[in-house]
Order: C-alpha cells, then structure tokens, then sequence
C-alpha cells in the first residue's frame, strides 16, 4: 500500500485503509462496537492519513471515507472517553479534532463520504468535511451537541448553512433532532441514496468515473469552488481563470485533446 510508509498503516488503531485499483484509497473508521465514535486516537490517525495527501496527493486519485459495520458511519466523539475530563484536557483534545476536520476538508484530493449508518455530530462533521456523500437508505443525521451543552464546533456551524440554506440549519442545530436521509437527499446533503449493501460500490463507481478523468483538471477545479464560495462573483471569476490557465501547458491537456481527435479514451498522468 502506497500510503502506508507515510502514515504507518500497520500501526492504525482506529482506521482501516484499503487500496481499490491503483489510484482508490478507501479509509475506513473503525470502532464498529462504539458506533465508529472519535478518540484521541482516532484524530491523530486521520490527521496522519490525510496530512501524507496533502503532503503527496499523486498517490491517490480519489479517496472514500467511511465506516465498519452497518450500524453507524460516525456517531461523533467518543463521550466516554471525555468522562472525568478536566477543561483543559477538554480543550485540547478538541484543538486536535478541529486539525483533524481541517485536514479532510483542504484535501487536495477528491473525498467522497460513503455514510454506511448513522452520521451524527462529529460523525456528520466528518461527512461535511467531505466533497460529497452518498449515503445508505436507513442513515440518520443530527447535530445533537446543544443537547450536552455544547454546540457543533468542527466546522458544522459553517459548513450545514453552506450545504442547505442557513434558516434550515439553524432550525436543526437549534433543536438538536436528528433527520432522515430522504431529507438529507432533499435538502442537498447527500447526493444519493443507496440500499446498504451497495452503498460501498456505488460510492467506489463514482470514484473509478472520477479516477478516469484528468487529476490536475479536478484537483484545479476543486480549488476554483472551494475558493470561489468564499469570496465574491467577481473575484471567484478570476479564481476560475486562474486555475484554468495552468492546465494549459500540461501533458494531460494535450492528451485530451489528441484522444478526442483519434476517437480513444484519454490515458491521463497528472502531468
């Protein structure tokens, strides 16, 4: 496994890591028997993970976070391991989970949830962070933190308004309910509903379509909305043109064009 020198695989706890083809990393939370909860551990593990693509992101063309079991993809912090907790302790162990949420969401590679149960809280922080989710027929969402006298602070506050519209979000937040995936699906949360025996195909199909596409093409494309959602019409324009114009003098460019004229598919490098 390419990864695993970097992150060193055989020493993770909490995560499971599966190469799909050559260019597929399938990154697995799994505590099945604590609905895939977040530990310390758990943090660090995907900072490490995420960190080597950020820090190499030619190793993989597209990766799929997910969970063990059919229960829970995340069922957000592990509230035991908080037990007797002092606030700085508390603190701290936060600071590592906001890392670990930035590290999923400035991945330079393209990251796809596949929600196999229950994305609650840190769980559905986790989901946020990714580029798009598809999600199984019988998941649930929630942010339930006002709930334990807390509130979401992994990015959940920024990233659900973006996702469905700030009066919706607020409602959800505010009341601390959890929400079924045929309202996900409607509100833009998820991109597609899957029987949960499927789900992990169908997430991996997705990637092996995205895979087959030009990766410096994606990669400069996923800047251009990210950056662009964060500014003005205007200044997101020129966002646009400017990774546009990187493209140009690349061998991927070229080979696009030369494939469509010969009638082939295109053999993309990421060069």
């Amino acid at each position: 496994m390419r990864i695993s020198e970097s992150v060193g695989g055989a020493d993770l706890e909490t995560l499971r890591l599966e190469e799909v083809g050559d260019h597929i990393l399938v990154v697995r939370l799994d505590r099945p028997q604590v609905a895939n909860a977040i530990s310390t551990t758990t943090g660090h593990e995907i900072i490490r993970v995420f960190g080597a693509l950020e820090a190499d992101p030619s190793l993989y063309r597209c990766v799929v976070l997910t969970g063990s079991g059919e229960r829970a993809f995340c069922g957000g912090a592990d509230l035991k391991q908080r037990e007797g907790m002092t606030d700085e302790d508390f603190g701290r162990q936060h600071y590592l989970f906001e890392r670990m949420n930035r590290a999923i969401t400035f991945c330079p590679v393209p990251t796809i949830c596949a929600a196999n149960g229950a994305a609650v809280a840190g769980g559905l922080e986790l989901m946020l962070a990714c580029d798009f989710a598809y999600a199984s027929r019988t998941a649930v969402f929630g942010f339930t933190e006002v709930m334990r006298g807390i509130m979401p602070g992994g990015g959940g506050t920024q990233q659900l308004p973006r996702a469905i519209g700030a009066r919706r979000a607020k409602e959800l937040i505010f009341r601390g309910t959890k929400f079924s995936a045929e309202d996900a699906l409607a509100w833009g949360l998820v991109n597609r509903l899957c029987e949960p025996a499927k789900l992990l195909d169908e997430t991996i199909a997705t990637a092996e379509e995205i895979c087959r596409n030009a990766p410096l093409s994606i990669a400069q494309a996923k800047k251009a909305v990210d950056l662009g959602l964060q500014t003005d019409l205007r200044t997101g324009l020129y966002t646009e043109i400017e990774a546009y114009y990187r493209l140009i003098p690349t061998e991927d460019r070229h080979e696009g064009i030369n494939a469509f004229n010969e009638k082939r598919p295109a053999v993309f490098k990421g060069r």
